[in-house]
């Protein structure tokens, strides 16, 4: 028997990923609110004879579905969370389903159904006496909050595996190389005297004054924290009317650097500036840590298994049908806001490229040197075992990610983009069970940059999954 019957076993059930893939998408869910994508995702697993472990994490719609007998155990990481305000049809006109509503703007309907359809292919191979060993798909929820994983992983769920792979849609076919920005995400809220603030403003003490002065200690923090590093913030509440002194107000940070070490630096100095605002106006102020999350570093060996099969699957096979419609998409984007995300790449690769809709050939890892200033939970998983992912294009060229024409894209012609991914993951891990010394090698790779015993949740004891939160955050 040979890896090709992995993929086909893929060919085979790729009317069904669609399908799978298609009803995501028609009901896109926000961040811990899953119930029914998860639900799909579970029971397609469940009924092909996996074990279903639900409520990881104190989430409800986080699982792991496990099916083989022993090690090595390979983990399939998948995702199925929308964003919020991004509904939209399949049209090149700006035109949402449900006005204000959600959106797969970021593919993770073709993500997860996509790791589904590879824990199927590799459970054939098990039967079949082809590979020995388990494989697990984790269902992921609330990426876009940055929240799934990490939670995920304080409760233990990625620490058996010998090795983990996932894959983003995209506008490339290319293994991931470069590394992220770890994260903290938290909230200060402030507590003061509500007063006529036109009669008798001395009486009162403004939270919202609080907050004013915390964002500006910050404005002055930037100057002394290091160039790559990230400090963003939003006022989420500030009080109802003008002629009332804010007895309460809110402030959300994200703070983001190259490294764990210098976020916890920065989060807090953060604390130092809120606790100073809170002096300044006579309130009191408490803090809420929703999550954090680590930088992610790519595994060489377990990347160059994943490149082995985006080259062996090849292009994604995409007609001229598809090729119009992403170039009507494409035309919708602004040609400055194209050519920054070509500028992120190598001049070669940008100049071949760039006058393509869809370029759905597999693109040689470039991004090494990479240090990208977003942030992704599955940071925290390949700080505990050897990690590896990948992005497949199933979106036009230069278009940015967390916007309507993506919506389009994943509900069209981005949906062939399920049974690629999918046998880049089969295939992957099947080499993986398959291999015993690769799987040393990558082990002994991780050993080596960063340790068994590296990796501390940077969640506080206390902090529970944030069910309230339903904002776009993740890269």
């Amino acid at each position: 028997m040979a890896k090709s019957d992995v993929f086909a076993r893929v060919d085979e059930a790729e009317d069904r990923l669609t399908r799978i893939a298609r009803e995501l998408w028609e009901t896109p869910e926000l961040g811990l609110h899953e119930e029914q994508s998860a639900a799909v995702l579970r029971d397609a697993l469940e009924a092909e004879g996996f074990e279903v472990e639900s409520g990881v994490g104190g989430m409800p719609t986080a699982f792991v579905a496990t099916y083989g007998d022993g090690d090595p155990t390979v983990g399939i990481l998948g995702e199925y969370d929308a964003l919020p305000g991004l509904s939209q049809r399949v049209s090149a006109d700006r035109d949402p389903v449900e006005p204000g509503g959600p959106g797969h703007g970021c593919g993770h309907n073709l993500f997860g159904t996509a790791g589904v359809g590879a824990a199927l292919a590799v459970k054939g191979a098990i039967d079949a006496g082809e590979v020995d060993g388990t494989v697990a798909f984790y269902g992921c929820p609330a990426e876009e909050t940055l929240v799934g994983k990490t939670y995920m992983a304080r409760a233990g769920a990625f620490d058996d595996l010998d090795a983990a792979l996932t894959w983003h849609p995209g506008d490339l076919n290319t293994p991931r190389m470069g590394s992220s920005n770890a994260l903290d995400s938290l909230t200060f809220t402030f507590e003061g005297v509500s007063a006529h603030a036109g009669g008798s403003p001395d009486s009162g003490r403004s939270a919202l004054d609080a907050v004013e002065l915390a964002n500006a200690g910050v404005e002055y923090m930037r100057e002394h924290i290091s160039d790559d590093a990230r400090m963003h913030y939003v006022i989420t509440n500030g009080g109802q009317a003008p002629n009332v002194v804010p007895a309460e107000a809110t402030v959300w940070y994200y703070v983001r650097a190259p490294t764990r070490e210098e976020v916890e630096r920065n989060t807090d100095w953060l604390r130092d500036i809120a606790e100073a605002a809170a002096k300044m106006t006579q309130t009191t102020v408490s803090e809420r840590f929703l999550t954090g999350c680590y930088d992610y570093r790519a595994n060489d060996v377990v990347s160059n298994v994943v490149w082995e099969n985006v080259r062996a699957v090849g292009p994604i096979d995409y007609d001229d049908a598809d090729r119009a419609f992403a170039a009507e998409l494409q035309a919708t984007v602004a040609d400055e806001r194209i050519e920054s995300r070509l500028s992120d790449l190598p001049d070669e690769l940008a100049d071949r490229v760039r006058d393509e809709p869809l370029y759905a050939d597999p693109v040689e890892p470039f991004d090494h040197d990479q240090q990208t200033h977003g942030s992704t939970e599955v940071g925290d998983v390949s700080w505990i075992t050897p990690t590896g992912q990948f992005r497949g294009a199933t979106w036009p060229v230069g278009v940015p990610g967390h916007s309507w024409q993506v919506v389009a894209a994943n509900g069209d012609f981005g949906l062939k983009g399920v049974a690629f991914a999918a046998k880049v993951l089969a295939g992957a891990t099947y080499d993986l069970l398959a291999d015993e010394e690769r799987l040393a090698a990558a082990r002994e790779e991780f050993e080596a940059e960063i340790g068994s015993d590296a990796y501390e949740t940077p969640l506080p004891d206390d902090a529970e999954p944030p069910f309230d939160v339903t904002a776009m955050g993740g890269e």
